[in-house]
Formats: structure tokens, C-alpha cells, sequence
């Protein structure tokens, strides 16, 4: 078992120890690390900002990878959607709301909820379940909550926006919701 090297942190309310994490001795995982820069560097700008969404949510697998972006390490890909957050959000308008493609831009879900139905049977979910809406969107479950035991035709469904662009799946009648991210 590893001793973890610590300092007192006396700035803070309570005295603390604050372990000391260095290359040589990784405490905490390179995503964690990263997961925490990048709740840091995405807060920001949260103040006023305007919702977002990443590459990987715009595009479909084969689009990323068809770029070359799947190469890109989570760092660069980071540094490329704040770039476009920065510099290109909230600029549809300039391109018609479609991107060049010619598939539907990702980012039409607006700032608001979505309202359609899920298209043929539906059965719950059960982890990476993909949603056919009426509307022509598909959005994958990003968790792996199941929710089984239901058996509806094409049911009404809400997607409503949550906290750093994530949203909420909610089937109308129901009190379940699950995280689901848009594909297409």
C-alpha cells in the first residue's frame, strides 16, 4: 500500500491535508484529471452562456471518425470544441442551421425542451437503448439504468436540458427519466 505525500493547506476555513500528486507518483487517474480540468475550464463561461454541444454530439461515429477526430486525444478534442464554443456557437443562422453534410444540425434542439414520440413499440430501456422520434431524431441513453416491465406504441416522450448540456428522456404518464444524449 502507497503513502500518499501531503501538505496542510492553512488558507482554508479548516485546516486540511491535500495530498501532492505529482508524474511520479499518480494518484489520480489521467481522466479524472481531465474530467476535473474540464469542469473547471467549462464553469466559466457558464455565467452567460448560451447551450452547447460538443462535436461528439453533433456528429454521428461515422462522421468523427470520417473527419479524423476519433485520432485527436480527449485534450486536443477539449481544446477544439471550447475553440468552436468560443468562436462558432450560436452561428447557425450564417449556414442555414444545417451543417455541410446536409444531415440536421445537432444543435437545432434549441435551448428548450423536446417534445415528439418514440416511433413503434417501445419497452423501457436498458442501457445504450437508441429513440427513433417522430420529429426524425435519434438519441442513445447514456447510462445504463434499465427501465423494463412497459409495453406502449409509439409513445410521448420530453427531452429536457440539464446541467453542461446533458438531457433528461422522460416518457409521458411516467415518473422515469433517463440521461440520453442526440445522435442524429
Amino acid at each position: 500500500m502507497h503513502t500518499v505525500p501531503a501538505v496542510l493547506d492553512f488558507n482554508s476555513p479548516f485546516p486540511i491535508a491535500v495530498p501532492i500528486v505529482s508524474r511520479s507518483f499518480p494518484l489520480v487517474p489521467r481522466h479524472l484529471t481531465l474530467l476535473l480540468g474540464l469542469l473547471a475550464f467549462g464553469l466559466a463561461p457558464l455565467a452567460g452562456a448560451q447551450s452547447f454541444s460538443t462535436l461528439e454530439e453533433r456528429m454521428s461515429v461515422s462522421q468523427f471518425r470520417a473527419a479524423g477526430l476519433d485520432k485527436l486525444t480527449p485534450e486536443e478534442l477539449a481544446e477544439l470544441n471550447a475553440w468552436l464554443q468560443q468562436n462558432v456557437a450560436g452561428s447557425t443562422a450564417a449556414y442555414g442551421g444545417q451543417p455541410a453534410s446536409g444531415g440536421p444540425a445537432m444543435a437545432d434542439t434549441g435551448d428548450g425542451p423536446v417534445h415528439s414520440r418514440i416511433l413503434g413499440e417501445f419497452r423501457g430501456w436498458e442501457g445504450k437503448t437508441i429513440f427513433k422520434l417522430e420529429n426524425g431524431q435519434v438519441w442513445q441513453q447514456v447510462g445504463n439504468d434499465p427501465w423494463r416491465g412497459v409495453k406502449l406504441e409509439n409513445p410521448s416522450i420530453t427531452i429536457r436540458p440539464g446541467f453542461m448540456n446533458s438531457w433528461t428522456l422522460r416518457v409521458e404518464g411516467y415518473n422515469t427519466t433517463t440521461k440520453v444524449r442526440r445522435i442524429r
